[in-house]
C-alpha cells in the first residue's frame, strides 16, 4: 500500500488550497465515515470543484488514505517531541496529558477521524498506516519506561511492554473524551457537567493515577 495516495497535481497547488481540501476531507470522513462520506460536500466545503478533487485523487479510497496518513503523522509528531525531550518521567507524562487536552480541542476532527479509524468497517484501507503509528507509539513508550527504570525513576519490577499498553489506553481514552460525543458524555456522567472547565483537575488526578502505578 502506497502512502502518498494523491496525484502530483495535488502537490503542486498552493499550501492554502491543499490545507482546505485536507481539512474538509478530515471533517467529512470523521463525521460520516468512509462509506457515507460525499466527495461533492468535500469539494464544496473546500471551495474547489468536484473535477479538481479528481485531478488530485483517483478515487475516494485514495483521498481517505491520504488524510489518514496526514492524521497519523500529526499525532506522531506531537508525541515524539515530548517523548524525546530531556524532561523527567513525571514531566513528560504531564506534558503528554496537557498536550492531549489541548490537541483534542484544537484538532477535533482529526481526533474524531482517529476514533472513526478504530471502528471503520473498511479497516483494510487503513490498517497498515494505523499499525505503523501504533508500532511507533508502542516503541516510544516502551523505550521511555525502560529508560525511567534504568534511571531509577520508576519501579524495576513492572513489565515495560504491558505498562506502555496500559498507559497508552489511558491516553487514547482521554483523547476521545475531549472530542467524541459518546466519550464526552461518559466522562460527564462520572465527573460532572463542568468537567471540561477543569482541565487541571483532570490532568492532576490522571497524573496521580499514573504515578501510583509507576513510581517507587
Amino acid at each position: 500500500m502506497k502512502l502518498d495516495n494523491f496525484k502530483e497535481s495535488f502537490r503542486k497547488i498552493s499550501e492554502e488550497k491543499r490545507k482546505a481540501v485536507l481539512d474538509s476531507a478530515v471533517q467529512e470522513f470523521s463525521e460520516y465515515g468512509f462509506t457515507s462520506a460525499n466527495i461533492n460536500r468535500i469539494a464544496e466545503n473546500a471551495g474547489v470543484s468536484v473535477g479538481s478533487i479528481y485531478k488530485y485523487f483517483d478515487n475516494k479510497e485514495d483521498m481517505f488514505l491520504t488524510i489518514v496518513h496526514f492524521a497519523v503523522d500529526t499525532l506522531k509528531t506531537v508525541l515524539n517531541e515530548i517523548i524525546q525531550s530531556d524532561e523527567t518521567f513525571e514531566g513528560r507524562i504531564e506534558k503528554i496529558i496537557k498536550a492531549i487536552q489541548s490537541y483534542s480541542r484544537t484538532n477535533v476532527y482529526l481526533t474524531k477521524l482517529y476514533n472513526e479509524m478504530t471502528t471503520e468497517s473498511h479497516s483494510n484501507l487503513v490498517w497498515k498506516i494505523v499499525s505503523d503509528m501504533e508500532s511507533t507509539t508502542a516503541g516510544m513508550y516502551i523505550s521511555f519506561i525502560r529508560e525511567a527504570q534504568e534511571k531509577g525513576w520508576v519501579k524495576k519490577d513492572l513489565d515495560p511492554k504491558l505498562f506502555a499498553f496500559f498507559m497508552d489506553n489511558l491516553f487514547v481514552l482521554l483523547q476521545f473524551s475531549y472530542s467524541c460525543e459518546y466519550y464526552k458524555e461518559r466522562l460527564k456522567i462520572y465527573v460532572g457537567e463542568d468537567v471540561f472547565d477543569n482541565d487541571d483537575l483532570v490532568a492532576g488526578q490522571l497524573m496521580r493515577f499514573i504515578k501510583g502505578a509507576f513510581l517507587l
